[in-house]
């Protein structure tokens, strides 16, 4: 017999090869930012500017995997590199008018796909999937000892 355990595995694995998808149910397309660059400016937003090694800390990632992250969004102008607010000696990195429209755009375009998947479920429904994704996703960073900063 499979547990409830092996049924979250089964559904969180099909979750995650989905695409949010257009108002005819294909790939959307007018999404700019890969999925690394939008986890990576939604972090920078909400904790404010991070040196390469906060960054490195927040997300359990070497330093190299963030140095071509960070190069990419700042190539396209989503992030800058200013000296650290606070005087310390790492340079950090902010995010720019630019990053934070894109980020916002991206962010409409993908609860626009979820409005249209969960079109007919109860208001209180969505709210009992989205306190159960929390739940899921602050134990999962309690494990693993690495916080998410939330609105």
């Amino acid at each position: 017999m499979v547990g409830a355990t092996h049924e979250v595995e089964y559904e969180q694995m099909l979750l995650s090869r989905h695409t949010y998808l257009n108002q005819k149910g294909g790939r959307r397309k007018d999404g700019v930012l890969e999925r690394s660059a939008y986890i990576l400016l939604s972090r920078i937003r909400l904790q404010g500017p991070m040196s390469i090694g906060e960054l490195s800390d927040a997300f359990g990632l070497d330093a190299s995997t963030l140095n071509r992250q960070t190069a990419a969004v700042m190539r396209a102008g989503f992030v800058e590199r200013i000296a650290d607010p606070d005087g310390g000696m790492a340079r950090k990195f902010r995010i720019t008018e630019t990053g934070a429209r894109v980020l916002d755009e991206e962010r409409e375009g993908i609860v626009r796909s979820l409005d249209r998947v969960m079109t007919e479920w109860p208001e209180e429904d969505i709210a009992a999937f989205a306190a159960y994704l929390k739940r899921f996703n602050t134990d999962i960073e309690r494990l693993a000892g690495r916080p998410w900063p939330r609105l």
